[in-house]
């Protein structure tokens, strides 16, 4: 990888960064990181959650595991992982808890004994069933606070942006 370019930045609104004195490129302001936005406001919509989720005894990894499971009969442990974002190890252990209050079940594939399938079990979907009125009057609540129309472009935002990711960086673009 070759290093970024020590140019200077054009001083653009936002918090973009500028040219220090130095002639190196000053880092944007603190305000202005993407990572810090989004973990700002992940962590803002998951207080609007937690105290629900706390409520019926589950974290929020377990939830995203049986919500995951809710839109398959049954899963793979490595596409489980792949959708709710939680490494193998952390996912081997909820998957252990969950198993053990009898909320999901585990096969082994027929074809391969070494490989495992997770399923939801009706104890699960009850307790989605029970959680999900809290959660979509939360969702309201929230719809409400931000407005309808900028909670569908934050939607729409928030799901390209790992596609656009994904593209190759153009020639000529900085790589920081």
């Amino acid at each position: 990888m070759k290093p970024p370019d020590r140019r200077p930045a054009s001083g653009t609104p936002g918090g973009a960064p500028s040219a220090a004195p130095d002639g190196h490129v000053a880092l944007r302001d603190f305000s202005r990181s993407l990572p810090m936005l989004l973990l700002r406001s992940h962590q803002a919509v998951m207080a609007e959650f937690r105290p629900i989720l706390r409520e019926h005894g589950i974290t929020e990894q377990q939830w995203r595991v049986l919500r995951a499971l809710t839109t398959s009969p049954a899963l793979r442990i490595s596409r489980l992982g792949a959708l709710t974002l939680i490494s193998g190890p952390s996912l081997t252990r909820i998957l252990k808890t969950l198993e053990e209050r009898g909320l999901v079940d585990r096969h082994a594939e027929p074809e391969d004994q070494r490989a495992a399938r997770i399923s939801i079990t009706a104890a699960g979907r009850r307790l989605i069933d029970t959680v999900a009125p809290f959660s979509e009057a939360r969702y309201r609540s929230i719809a409400r606070r931000v407005g309808e129309r900028d909670l569908a472009r934050l939607y729409r935002l928030l799901e390209t942006l790992p596609e656009q990711m994904r593209r190759p960086r153009r020639q000529g673009t900085e790589e920081s």
